[in-house]
């Protein structure tokens, strides 16, 4: 199982979220203690869903009656089993099935979902209590991306919602976002944001390395590496902060030691767009742009960017693939967005 931080607290409903079966009683009444573990949780920037047996047009209207439904995201309620419950909220947020944790108050129901998904931490609702206060529910900070992370989330699923109705090419409908991509020095401000970003982001990260505070402070500080950030907003809305990347310049050659992209933006067309200005940057420099790859079990996506951008393997040391840009032809950034930098 793995050690992280959880990225979303999956709820059963009747005597887990509410004290009693809504199917038998519709007077239940929710644990004040629940409540105030999600908002603890979802002011920390973890998020908050459901997997429920129940009626989902009941249990909804319930949830709304207790100003609670704007807690969940992508809620499963319905009479499946809930390892598929659990299955579909990773899906949907797109993250992985490590890094939800799922609260039951039925033993049976818990151990189906751990025998479906042994990565999945599983808690008794008699201790949900507890929850705030367990080492994986307890980020290192709490950045105001954090705390906007459910409002970020919400304007995507209003952005999936527009693009399945959208007619038109996939390439009209990016265009219709009116995107803005904006690439910038990290600032002081950033860090706590950037650190974020390396522990939290593994489907799109090059290397799978995460960097503390200090160690993205002295990078940002240091004559011989850039530290990028950069962030996107669209006509929906801002995503926040959702790419970094680290180069190490040398004189015979730059080196790109982290690249990585939050995979909420992963269908918005924008993975190439900071490798792009990497690349640009190299060429007017007139040095070669190198990077480094390390493959994990989640981040070939990221070898398919360098690979499509011109990058070819020239060299392994250990684990670590060397990748060199063929100089052949330096990208431009995509006509559907505006890309802004700034010094």
């Amino acid at each position: 199982m793995s050690a992280g931080t959880v990225k979303c607290v999956v709820w059963d409903l009747d005597n887990t979220v509410w004290d009693g079966i809504l199917l038998e009683d519709g007077a239940v009444t929710p644990r004040p203690e629940v409540v105030e573990v999600i908002r603890t949780l979802d002011e920390r920037g973890i998020l908050n869903s459901i997997a429920s047996r129940n009626d989902h047009g009941a249990a909804m209207a319930k949830l709304e009656e207790l100003d609670l439904a704007e807690y969940f995201l992508y809620p499963q309620i319905n009479w499946g089993n809930k390892s598929d419950s659990v299955r579909a909220v990773a899906d949907a947020i797109n993250i992985g099935i490590d890094a939800l944790a799922f609260v039951d108050d039925q033993a049976f129901e818990r151990d189906e979902v751990s025998f479906a998904h042994p990565a999945v931490l599983c808690i008794d609702a008699v201790d949900a209590k507890r929850i705030p206060d367990m080492p994986r529910m307890r980020p290192r900070f709490v950045t105001s991306d954090s705390r906007e992370r459910r409002q970020l989330y919400r304007s995507d699923a209003r952005r999936r919602d527009a693009e399945q109705t959208h007619q038109g090419t996939a390439e009209e409908f990016l265009a219709a976002l009116d995107m803005c991509f904006r690439i910038a020095p990290a600032r002081e401000r950033d860090l706590q944001r950037a650190e974020e970003l390396t522990v939290r982001t593994n489907q799109l990260n090059a290397t799978g390395y995460t960097y503390s505070y200090d160690e993205l402070d002295a990078f940002r500080r240091s004559p011989d590496h850039d530290l990028f950030v950069a962030e996107l907003t669209d006509t929906y809305g801002g995503y926040g902060k959702i790419g970094l990347a680290l180069v190490e310049r040398g004189r015979e050659c730059w080196t790109v030691k982290l690249l990585l992209m939050s995979c909420r933006v992963m269908s918005r067309g924008v993975g190439t767009v900071l490798l792009n200005y990497l690349i640009q940057r190299a060429h007017a420099a007139g040095v070669p742009l190198r990077a480094e790859f390390v493959p994990t079990d989640r981040n070939r996506a990221m070898f398919v960017t360098y690979k499509f951008a011109g990058f070819r393997e020239i060299a392994a040391n250990g684990e670590i693939r060397v990748l060199e840009h063929d100089g052949a032809r330096v990208p431009g950034f995509p006509p559907y967005m505006a890309v802004i930098v700034e010094h």
